[in-house]
This record gives structure tokens, C-alpha cells and sequence, in this order.
């Protein structure tokens, strides 16, 4: 004579088929016991159904908390942007534009390394100084901003010495009407700019830019 065993997903089947179960049977509630799952002892089924719902209230205000954390950054960071922009809008002239941008960079966002360039611009500046055929072509081929640990040698020297100790990068492209060129954000920290981070910031921050150079141009 065999005997038919009724497996794990059987009975966890049947009670989800039979929510009444329980209802009718409630006092099984305080006979069946089971593992505590932070100890050995064992407890009620109901004490631990107490327990699973606090895990759950525990993990969704940690959820809470992380949401709540990332609005206080954008509206940090959008507070910035607000600030950034302010100053280019009042710059007079093409110095002054680059000035207001590296101070707000620095200073603002705490960024430790800014430069840029643009390029058939008839300006003694050194970002107006010509670039290399390559870097043209890696700028244009920037639909969006890109981050990461890599950056051509040419880029590197723009930094002048520190150029050889940073390993992240943001490399925010300039186009405007008037305007080609890039806008390179650097750091020493390989996490600072990493290449799944967000972008939409960094294109505003290009599109601002590219807005308060063409001014000048």
C-alpha cells in the first residue's frame, strides 16, 4: 500500500486556495509552533506573522528613508543649478563666463578638477586653443554625457600635473549654434564619475554652458 506525500508547495497551495482555513480552525494558531528565525526557540505561528510584518514596516521605511534622502540631494542639486545658472546669465564677457562656471563647479558641487574647450574660436583663452581631429570626433559621437575611469591622453594634459593622478571623468559635450566643444569634469576618486550614474544634470550643465558661451561668439 502506498503512501501519497504531501509536499511543501501542496500545502502552501491548499491554505492560499482556502483562506478561511484558519478562521474555521483557530486554534491551530496557538498549537502550531515554528522556528524562530533569529534563534533557536520556537514560537507561534501568529508571533510569527508578528515578526514577518515588522520586517516588512522595518524594510519599507528604510525604503522611506532612501527616497526621502534622494529628494533632499536633487533639491541640493537643483538649488545649485539654480545658483550656477544666475552667475553665467550675469557674466559680461567670455572670461567671465568661464570663471562663474569653474567657481560653481569647484566650489558649489565640489568638483576638484574643470576644464573645457572649444574649438574655431578666434580667442587667445586657453580653452579656445586648438584640439586634435580626435577629439572632435569623440565629441561629436556624445549623444549624451559620458562618465567613467577612462580619458584620452590629450584630455589628461589639459589638467596639466594633475592630469596623470585622476580616474574619473565626466565628459560633458558643448553644442550649441555657435558653440563645439567639451566640458571635462575630473577627480581623483574612481567613484566620483562612474559610467551608470545619472546624466540629466550633466546635460543641463551642458546646455547652460553652451547657452552663456555662445554670447561671446
Amino acid at each position: 500500500m502506498s503512501i501519497d506525500i504531501i509536499t511543501h508547495d501542496q500545502v502552501a497551495r491548499f491554505l492560499q486556495d482556502n483562506p478561511e482555513f484558519f478562521s474555521l480552525n483557530a486554534e491551530l494558531l496557538a498549537q502550531i509552533n515554528v522556528p524562530h528565525p533569529y534563534g533557536g526557540q520556537a514560537i507561534s505561528i501568529g508571533e510569527r506573522q508578528v515578526m514577518l510584518l515588522r520586517d516588512r514596516a522595518r524594510n519599507l521605511e528604510n525604503k522611506l528613508k532612501e527616497f526621502i534622502q534622494f529628494a533632499e540631494e536633487n533639491d541640493s542639486i537643483g538649488d545649485k543649478m539654480h545658483r550656477l545658472s544666475l552667475g553665467l546669465m550675469r557674466a559680461k564677457s567670455l572670461p567671465a563666463v568661464l570663471e562663474s562656471l569653474y567657481l560653481s563647479l569647484t566650489q558649489q558641487f565640489i568638483i576638484p578638477h574643470v576644464t573645457l574647450r572649444v574649438w574655431s574660436v578666434g580667442h587667445e583663452l586657453p580653452e579656445c586653443h586648438p584640439v586634435s581631429e580626435d577629439i572632435r570626433v569623440l565629441t561629436a559621437g556624445l549623444v549624451q554625457p559620458q562618465c567613467g575611469g577612462e580619458a584620452p591622453d590629450e584630455i589628461r594634459n589639459w589638467f596639466g600635473e594633475s592630469g596623470a593622478h585622476l580616474r574619473s571623468f565626466a565628459l560633458t559635450p558643448l553644442k550649441d549654434e555657435n558653440v563645439e566643444g567639451l566640458l571635462v569634469m575630473a577627480s581623483e576618486d574612481a567613484k566620483r564619475f562612474y559610467p551608470e550614474m545619472g546624466t540629466l544634470y550633466l546635460n543641463w550643465l551642458g546646455e547652460l554652458s553652451s547657452a552663456a558661451i555662445s554670447r561671446f561668439l
